[in-house]
């Protein structure tokens, strides 16, 4: 009798202990309401995944009418990384959850309302680190003794010729603050090296602070591993997922990559030390580069990853629905991969404040969807406007029509 009253009361506390706060009533007193800080088109998913489960989305963003912006149910616009205009909108708003969507934000003000109390999506730490790849290198490689590619990092430009030259050529220079491939280069020659310093300076983001110097790396395939960290269960994997860059920017995704079984337990193995490095929950997009046997640590993201958009297709609870389950404490039974599928990245140059889509022929195929952005202008540089996705009996026939879709669009200016 005895053993019966324990069982039932270690059952009873391993339910309550899974309880997360209960979610109110938008525009209620018993609102839970989250703060989105970059409302693109990864933040737009994810704070749709949250209004489905009934939370309150602000949104917020650099220029007016942002992807995230259009659904969300109120909005400011402010540059993130302006301390003061940031704080002033926390202090506005009092969210629940602060969930930064973008590298470029004012990181030290996250930190010091997380002292405070507020709860950051993964934690203050992790964005602070992840959107500086010198501070993110150095936990990987230095602390976790994680296999990278041999670097250097170079605060002028002296610093810069001299990393040159001790890593050689070919190498891939990216400023240490910038993301979705900006100001990223691979110098193969001697006559780009100046070139390639000039972009990254350019592009970079947030406080400039100087470059990483990478050896080039010849893998075999790269891959994003969607690592899930919860607040009251196991951290899970989705089925790793393969892509192709172009300039270091996403251009398509598939999943699953195939992957031999030793392989893919080094990639979670990576996966898990560094997302537990990094702690809290959510979504992360750890990037593996493979060669061989070897699996290589890249970056991670602490948010679902735009080649992880696949996923919209691809399996039961796409990487927003995930990302909104953790953030809010809620459980994620299972994560089902439905097979082969594929996503292409809609991607358009010119200028226009009025963009129109012909979308009629990329939807003849059967298993197949389209979805657009709704960003507001091009302003004369390449920008992400949409994805199609697609499922087939393989990858290869999942891409071809992922990227025939893609093709059937017509963008008018």
């Amino acid at each position: 009798m005895k053993r019966l009253f324990f069982l039932l009361y270690s059952c009873l506390f391993v339910v309550l202990s899974m309880q997360s706060a209960p979610i109110g009533t938008p525009f209620c007193p018993s609102a839970t309401k989250v703060l989105f800080l970059g409302a693109g088109e990864l933040g737009k998913e994810v704070i749709i995944a949250l209004q489905q489960l009934g939370v309150q989305v602000v949104a917020v963003d650099r220029y007016a009418n942002a992807p995230g912006m259009q659904v969300a149910h109120r909005s400011h616009v402010i540059s993130m990384i302006d301390a003061d205009a940031l704080r002033a909108v926390i202090d506005q708003e009092q969210p629940d959850y602060i969930v930064p969507e973008i590298e470029a934000i004012a990181t030290d003000v996250l930190v010091a309302c997380e002292k405070e109390g507020y709860t950051v999506i993964p934690t203050a730490r992790a964005t602070q680190l992840t959107m500086n790849r010198k501070a993110i290198r150095t936990l990987a490689a230095q602390e976790l003794d994680l296999p990278t590619s041999r670097y250097r990092f170079a605060s002028d430009e002296d610093a810069y010729h001299q990393a040159i030259n001790e890593i050689g050529l070919p190498c891939v220079v990216k400023p240490t603050m910038s993301s979705s491939g900006r100001g990223q280069s691979i110098v193969r020659d001697p006559a780009d090296i100046n070139k390639a310093w000039q972009i990254a300076a350019e592009q970079g983001r947030g406080a400039q602070d100087g470059v990483i110097v990478e050896a080039f790396v010849d893998f075999d395939y790269e891959i994003t591993l969607l690592t899930v960290r919860q607040k009251d269960g196991p951290t899970l994997f989705c089925e790793p997922i393969g892509h192709k860059q172009v300039n270091g920017d996403y251009r398509e995704s598939w999943q699953p990559h195939p992957m031999l079984a030793h392989v893919r337990a080094q990639a979670e193995s990576i996966a898990q030390r560094i997302t537990d490095a990094l702690g809290g929950h959510g979504v992360f997009g750890v990037e593996l580069f493979v060669k061989g046997d070897q699996v290589i640590f890249n970056e991670v993201s602490p948010r679902p990853h735009d080649t992880g958009m696949v996923t919209m297709i691809a399996q039961n609870l796409s990487e927003f629905q995930l990302h909104a389950r953790a953030i809010l404490g809620l459980p994620i039974p299972s994560i089902e991969q439905y097979g082969p599928a594929a996503s292409a990245a809609v991607v358009h140059e010119g200028v226009s404040e009025n963009m129109q889509y012909d979308i009629t022929r990329a939807l003849t195929n059967q298993q197949t969807e389209v979805r657009l952005f709704g960003k507001p202008c091009l302003t004369g540089t390449e920008r992400r406007l949409g994805v199609t996705l697609a499922r087939a009996a393989t990858i290869d026939e999942a891409r071809r029509k992922a990227c025939q879709a893609r093709d059937a669009i017509e963008i008018i200016l």
